[in-house]
């Protein structure tokens, strides 16, 4: 009887264009990378409520293994991104543009982060941040402001080995900062997907030379 209940009301809902999203909901991809999560609580969270980046789910697995102990990273953004990179890597540096999310996650840090506060000027002191630290860095990530910018600025920044992660490389008015690096001679690859929070596809790309730090 119970069994026969399920069945009919399985196929109303199947009737009703709503049985795909209840299954998604009950078991699947989306449930197991805690989607869900992120969505209801709008913070970039995995099943676990753990800190996540936010960029696509796609990009966070193909990174996390190759992540090493003693890579140092810099970022143009922080946030969960920022607490999830140091639980893997030697040291992150972040710069961040907005002075509330500032304090608000600099009290969350672990040692080995250390986040800079820069007021948001246009091809200015922000875009020039890992510049300042006179560190070459295995990773830099751009996923702030003023991106196009922060590309043209870091490059010099970048260990030999070095690679650039760029998140949310979909929009068109990036398209500028990718030409300039295809131009130098930087490879792409393109991880398209769904990210925590938001319901729809976006891209983030990594940027990368022969002999990288990734290995790819």
């Amino acid at each position: 009887m119970i069994r026969r209940i399920k069945n009919i009301v399985w196929k109303l809902l199947i009737k009703l264009n709503l049985g795909g999203a209840i299954q998604l909901m009950l078991t699947g991809g989306l449930l197991e990378d805690g989607w869900f999560k992120s969505f209801n609580t709008k913070q970039s969270v995995d099943i676990n409520n753990s800190p996540i980046p936010w960029c696509t789910y796609s990009f966070i697995k193909f990174i996390e293994p190759r992540l090493k102990k003693d890579f140092t990273v810099f970022e143009f953004g922080s946030g969960n991104s920022t607490l999830w990179y140091s639980n893997r890597v030697k040291n992150i540096i972040s710069v961040e543009n907005d002075e509330e999310w500032f304090n608000f996650i600099s009290s969350k840090l672990p040692q080995n982060a250390n986040i800079i506060f820069k007021k948001l000027d246009f091809n200015g002191e922000y875009c020039r941040s890992a510049n300042k630290s006179n560190t070459k860095f295995n990773l830099i990530i751009i996923d702030g402001r003023d991106r196009v910018n922060c590309i043209k600025c870091s490059v010099d920044s970048l260990a030999e080995d070095g690679v650039i992660i760029f998140d949310n490389s979909d929009l068109p008015k990036y398209q500028e900062g990718i030409n300039y690096l295809i131009d130098i001679g930087f490879k792409k690859i393109d991880f398209i997907g769904i990210s925590p929070v938001t319901p729809h596809n976006n891209c983030t790309s990594v940027f990368y030379r022969y002999n990288n730090c990734l290995n790819i």
